[in-house]
């Protein structure tokens, strides 16, 4: 076969391949856990790239020194009190103004960093200041971070000042009134706002056009952001067409609507009109696919593209691997990340952890978790419920416990995820009595009870013959508020043996059939539990994965839409509740 030197990074890991490569990728002939742990304690050596430098600077003399350190000094003292005009009258003395460098340097910096509601305070204090010449560029910036936190009602005002006072109509102005309107979900208004641009100006610019669709999709108006789309696509003496930034967010949409032909078809569009594609582009195709061969053909073709894939490439194509126990080609690719230069993400660390949880690969998971404290990557608490799914999957429910208290220890406070997990490691132990003591701590704590929880409970019960305690536990359920699952009411049926146990189990399955607004599905002979069980557990894998990727806690939101395709599940409700239902039947499997 062909030797083929533009090959996927994924095609030849320094760690698992030593041979020549080939058009097909070697490493998914690498099955042996020997070569899984040598590359795993590889994972310990560290990259010169990950250890944080310490930047020298420069300074021109040390009046500039004291003058940067003295800036620096405020600035941390606004975040820590997130109150910036409190610090800022501090730095005044005697009624003297304040360097107009110092203010519009403050300015810039939390405008860099998307902190608008800081921008929007200080320049509101700034319009009372005798001192400070408010200008036209001060009240577009102050409409404008009021655009990005969605105060509307503000933005209105600033705007009619604007206008009492003979500002020349802005697109700037327009144009973040407009996003207000659609970050406060008034989808209407902010129409309204980019019809009457459209039809008497000030005219639309690209970034209008990008914050209108983004307001669309947003609320699900897919077929009014399809129409302006293809208007301005299609538009002959329109000043400009449609960007890589709104292509994105088409893609986006169409993934959202579950359209994948169509998001295709825009994808194509972008070669066709000429439209630079990216390493977004490709990732917003590879979030559509389950299958771990799908999402490698297409980071293939992101590579043979002269794509250079970022993070995000990197940890899609880990999780498809890892869903698909294929752990060492997950393994493999995240050494490839590493190799490449791409720095980890806390994401992309806990789809390996999970990777390696979901087949109970526990001293695999352990690195991965050593790794995170080495390189400053701080595990979060889904770092820790991963681990701790670890140990259960390795039936040593000991070092479940220890790694729970661990938990508390560093701080975090446990979830339902992680006590249901422990009921789960015990539930398979068969040992009811350790899976109350858990059930009992949590309600100690003040953790609300799920689905997930009494359906494990009943479970428990359940693998006991127990049919009364199992009724019971469906009662507490329903008492809950809560609708029992498709695995409660198989546990129920499964464990009905008499024909008054049948008789009532089944009245209490077709009660709830018929108060279930969304349609339950009907149930059949208790012998479909196994199958059940199967796509329960199927779907549960995915579980972390949505945890993990929605997570954007240590991301900068980017208001322009760059990250839309890329923070997919996080900016989705519909993923979300989703995603709470696949915690549900995790914990429940």
């Amino acid at each position: 076969m062909e030797v083929v030197a533009s090959q996927s990074l994924l095609s030849f890991s320094s760690n698992l391949c030593k041979a020549k490569v080939y058009r097909k990728p070697c490493l998914q002939s690498v099955k042996t856990n020997r070569s899984l742990e040598v590359v795993a304690r590889g994972m310990l050596a560290p990259r010169k790239f990950m250890q944080r430098r310490k930047k020298e600077e420069v300074f021109k003399d040390a009046a500039d020194e004291m003058e940067q350190k003295n800036w620096r000094r405020m600035m941390n003292e606004i975040e820590e009190q997130g109150c910036a005009v409190q610090v800022l009258r501090m730095q005044r003395t005697k009624a003297q103004a304040l360097p107009r460098d110092l203010v519009l340097g403050t300015l810039v910096r939390f405008k860099q960093l998307k902190k608008w509601a800081i921008v929007g305070e200080i320049l509101e204090w700034l319009r009372s200041q005798h001192w400070w010449e408010f200008s036209e560029m001060d009240f577009l910036m102050l409409i404008t971070a009021y655009g990005k936190t969605g105060d509307f009602n503000r933005a209105e005002r600033v705007l009619k000042y604007m206008n009492k006072k003979g500002y020349t109509p802005s697109v700037i102005s327009h144009t973040a009134l407009m996003e207000a309107y659609g970050r406060a979900g008034q989808c209407s208004k902010a129409e309204g706002i980019f019809r009457r641009m459209k039809s008497s100006g000030p005219e639309p610019s690209p970034l209008t056009y990008q914050i209108i669709l983004k307001t669309f999709v947003e609320a699900n108006k897919f077929e009014e952001a399809e129409a302006v789309f293809q208007n301005l696509l299609n538009e002959e003496r329109a000043s400009f067409k449609p960007d890589q930034k709104m292509f994105h967010m088409m893609i986006y949409m169409y993934r959202k609507a579950g359209n994948y032909n169509q998001a295709r078809k825009i994808f194509s569009q972008m070669a066709e009109k000429g439209i630079p594609q990216s390493a977004v582009t490709f990732n917003s195709l590879m979030s559509f696919e389950t299958s771990y061969k799908e999402v490698s053909s297409i980071y293939d073709q992101m590579q043979r593209s002269g794509i250079r894939p970022d993070v995000v490439s990197y940890t899609l194509l880990i999780s498809a691997y890892g869903k698909a126990r294929r752990e060492d080609e997950a393994l493999a690719v995240f050494e490839e990340m590493l190799n490449a230069g791409v720095r980890p993400t806390r994401k992309a660390y806990n789809v390996l952890l999970d990777a390696f949880a979901i087949s109970g690969m526990l001293q695999e998971a352990k690195t991965v978790f050593k790794s995170m404290k080495r390189d400053k990557v701080s595990p979060d608490l889904c770092s820790y419920a991963t681990m701790i799914s670890a140990y259960v999957n390795a039936s040593d429910m000991d070092g479940a416990e220890k790694f729970f208290r661990r938990l508390k220890e560093d701080g975090l406070k446990p979830n339902v995820i992680v006590y249901g997990t422990l009921m789960k490691g015990y539930a398979k132990t068969n040992n009811i009595e350790r899976v109350m003591r858990v059930y009992e701590r949590m309600r100690m704590q003040g953790v609300e009870s799920n689905q997930a929880i009494y359906t494990i409970i009943m479970d428990s019960y359940g693998k006991n013959s127990d049919f009364e305690s199992a009724v019971i536990w469906f009662k507490e359920m329903r008492r809950g508020g809560l609708s029992p699952d498709q695995k409660a009411k198989n546990i129920l049926l499964s464990l009905a043996k008499t024909p008054e146990e049948q008789e009532e189990a089944n009245e209490f399955v077709i009660n709830e059939g018929s108060d279930d607004s969304n349609g339950a599905e009907t149930i059949g002979d208790p012998s479909s539990f196994d199958e059940n069980e199967d796509k329960v557990h199927h779907l549960g894998r995915r579980t972390i994965e949505y945890l993990c990727i929605g997570d954007n806690s240590d991301d900068d939101e980017d208001d322009e839409m760059e990250d839309e395709s890329l923070d997919f599940i996080s900016k989705d409700k519909e993923e979300l509740s989703l995603a709470k239902k696949l915690l549900d039947t995790e914990s429940g499997n």
